[in-house]
């Protein structure tokens, strides 16, 4: 299923992400045999109120997971994936996430503020509900991402490739665009006040009042004066 607006005579379409596929039963954590470790393969896991707090771990592959109350502050993953899970009111505080995949994942009511996603790659993710401000997406691959009711006041998305993405109903107070590479971007009734790096939005689609405030934005970028 797609989102469509027209801009001008073009219209710019926004690929809803795929949901998570997951196993039909999934069996409880077992603290012995599921810890996120080097190498760690970890499949069809159930985790409720687990604690992955102050980590660091190199090559996990997680896949059909669904994790609930779990705390990953402080946690640093690197070459990692994430592959059909869910994650529902968990802790991703100051997580450190380096070159970390994010693949057909759903993200609700989860702290994300101070995550850093750096050089990762999110497909077919929905974050929905999510503090998340200042979270750190630079120079990642933003691809079928929708971000609902989040609130992001200054989020880095510096260098990062968004294609089919969109953002409603979210706080983006702050947020810094420079050097994004677009393709099929929404913003819809988004608070976008103070927002960096406008001119590399080209393309994208502002609906609602966030419209006037990237303008203004925008003008402030390019140095305009108004009396």
């Amino acid at each position: 299923m797609t989102r469509a607006m027209s801009q001008g005579q073009r219209v710019v379409r926004v690929k809803n992400p795929e949901r998570p596929r997951l196993p039909s039963s999934l069996r409880p954590a077992l603290e012995a045999t599921d810890a996120l470790e080097d190498d760690a393969i970890i499949k069809g896991v159930r985790f409720a109120s687990t604690v992955f707090a102050g980590l660091s771990a190199e090559a996990v592959e997680v896949e059909g997971c669904r994790f609930e109350s779990t705390r990953f502050t402080g946690t640093e993953l690197r070459n990692s994936q994430f592959c059909d899970a869910e994650f529902e009111t968990c802790d991703f505080a100051q997580f450190r996430g380096l070159d970390v995949s994010l693949i057909r994942c759903r993200v609700t009511g989860s702290r994300v503020t101070g995550s850093s996603w750096r050089s990762s790659t999110l497909r077919d993710v929905h974050f929905e509900n999510c503090p998340s401000g200042p979270a750190m997406f630079r120079q990642s691959k933003v691809y079928a991402v929708r971000f609902t009711d989040c609130k992001m006041p200054g989020a880095d998305f510096q260098g990062a490739h968004l294609h089919n993405v969109l953002f409603e109903r979210c706080d983006l107070t702050g947020a810094q665009f420079a050097n994004v590479q677009v393709g099929s971007v929404r913003f819809e009734n988004c608070t976008l006040v103070d927002v960096g790096g406008t001119a590399s939005l080209k393309g994208a689609v502002v609906q609602g009042p966030g419209s006037m405030e990237l303008a203004l934005s925008l003008a402030r970028e390019a140095g305009l004066i108004f009396e």
